[in-house]
């Protein structure tokens, strides 16, 4: 594999459909935990929406890593530690990319053990951190 351009289309594309899948999360009925969970097509939205997003984050790295840098990420968890060692992502920012990825492989392989709380907390704690910047290539970061 030889480093060719990213391309500004996909990266355009997959930011914003990340952005969207926060939009549609934060749309969701979240004042309470019981007005979240009375139609159970929320908990379905905001998972789908969640696991799409985490997704399209995820492709993102993966199409930097091999196009900008000719490196094939295999496994999700590594696309955090290659964007950092390439000076794309700072230590904390590798760090979560690696435990959205984490999660990302529990939603997939152990839907069964992410409960109504839990995506109820994601909704609203965790999305209310997200920013999104515009500074070089574009990114989320969670800040603390």
């Amino acid at each position: 594999m030889t480093p060719n351009l990213i391309r500004a289309g996909i990266v355009s594309e997959r930011v914003s459909w990340i952005r969207g899948m926060i939009r549609s999360i934060r749309a969701l009925p979240t004042g309470s935990f019981d007005e979240f969970v009375q139609d159970p097509r929320n908990t379905a939205a905001a998972e789908s929406y969640l696991r799409r997003g985490i997704e399209a984050l995820l492709d993102l790295g993966r199409h930097i890593l091999a196009k900008g840098f000719a490196i094939a990420a295999t496994e999700y968890k590594d696309i955090g530690k290659e964007l950092f060692t390439q000076g794309i992502l700072t230590r904390e920012q590798a760090d979560l990319l690696r435990r959205i990825a984490g999660y990302r492989n529990r939603m997939v392989h152990f839907y069964h053990e992410v409960d109504n709380q839990e995506l109820y907390s994601l909704s609203t704690s965790v999305l209310s951190r997200l920013k999104c910047r515009k500074k070089g290539i574009q990114k989320i970061t969670a800040e603390t």
